[in-house]
């Protein structure tokens, strides 16, 4: 994580406790660049940030990344996770920081996450990072079909009628030899990213409760933000892999064309994860996106 982990809890509503790791003490500012803060995809966790969250506490930022609602040791119920919801989780924990402006980075869902968070309180933002994803539903698009949207209710029915088999399955999934590789082959650059890190990430999947999924995937597939992008002047970095099969880069395109004050930026053999492909070109791509954005509000 950091030489020097700050882990915490921060409690923005009555039954919700948001786990956060820093690496600087709330209240307490790092140096005078500007907090980064990463918000990871669909059922990921903090490893999908393993190679950029030492790089900028080396760079001197101050960094911190957290566990959504309903998501490992946060608490709150699944019901209660709305990208409203996690914007406004964010917003508390920033305020809570003592920071006033912030870049993020959204990776997979987390780009829904960070421009919800940009139509809400775009006053924090210096800029944002979209990495990933899409303001489609991910039923419509994934693999560049809409094959999900035609699976996922036969999943559902499995799931209700056989409920022990299927949370057995859905823990210990990262058992099966097969399940790796169709994830490994699916969403990573399987020549750089190795079957350890796809199997740790499966197995933390597996923490995770099965309905949660299901719930964040309709999540994504109601989002409306797509409707107020033109509204949304934050410089943006757009990213996206050329080999990304989850969500394709056509669609980070449409992302870039939509929103007014964007850039893109697309690497070569890139997979859905570009940040654990190639992190030491992301990285120096998103320093300098960084350091632009500094020195326009300068």
């Amino acid at each position: 994580m950091f030489p020097k982990t700050h882990a915490d809890y921060l409690q923005t509503e009555k039954d919700v406790r948001i786990f956060y790791n820093s690496n600087f003490i709330p209240g307490k500012k790092k140096g005078n660049l500007p907090l980064i803060v990463f918000n990871y995809g669909l059922v990921c966790n903090f490893t999908h940030y393993s190679k950029q969250l030492p790089y900028f506490d080396k760079e001197g930022y101050p960094v911190i990344i957290h566990n959504y609602r309903a998501h490992f040791n946060s608490t709150g119920s699944v019901e209660s996770y709305t990208f409203k919801n996690c914007a406004s989780d964010i917003k508390k924990l920033i305020d809570h920081t003592g920071y006033k402006k912030v870049l993020m980075v959204g990776h997979s869902m987390g780009v829904n996450v960070t421009l919800e968070f940009a139509r809400q309180y775009p006053e924090y933002l210096l800029g944002m990072v979209l990495m990933s994803g899409s303001v489609f539903s991910p039923k419509n698009i994934m693999f560049n079909n809409g094959i999900m949207g035609k699976i996922i209710p036969y999943i559902e029915a499995f799931a209700h009628d056989y409920p022990d088999l299927y949370n057995r399955f859905w823990k210990n999934s990262y058992l099966n030899p097969l399940m790796k590789k169709i994830v490994h082959f699916g969403g990573f650059n399987t020549e750089i990213v190795s079957q350890d890190f796809v199997e740790h990430y499966m197995k933390r999947i597996g923490e995770l409760p099965p309905e949660l999924f299901y719930h964040l995937l309709q999540q994504m597939h109601e989002h409306d933000v797509g409707k107020d992008l033109k509204k949304i002047k934050t410089k943006t970095l757009v990213v996206g892999g050329d080999k990304d099969m989850v969500i394709p880069f056509p669609f980070q395109l449409d992302l870039k064309n939509r929103l007014p004050n964007s850039e893109l930026y697309i690497i070569k053999d890139g997979s859905h994860v570009p940040q654990l492909d190639f992190p030491d070109t992301l990285n120096e791509r998103l320093s300098l996106f960084f350091k632009k954005q500094r020195e326009r509000e300068a």
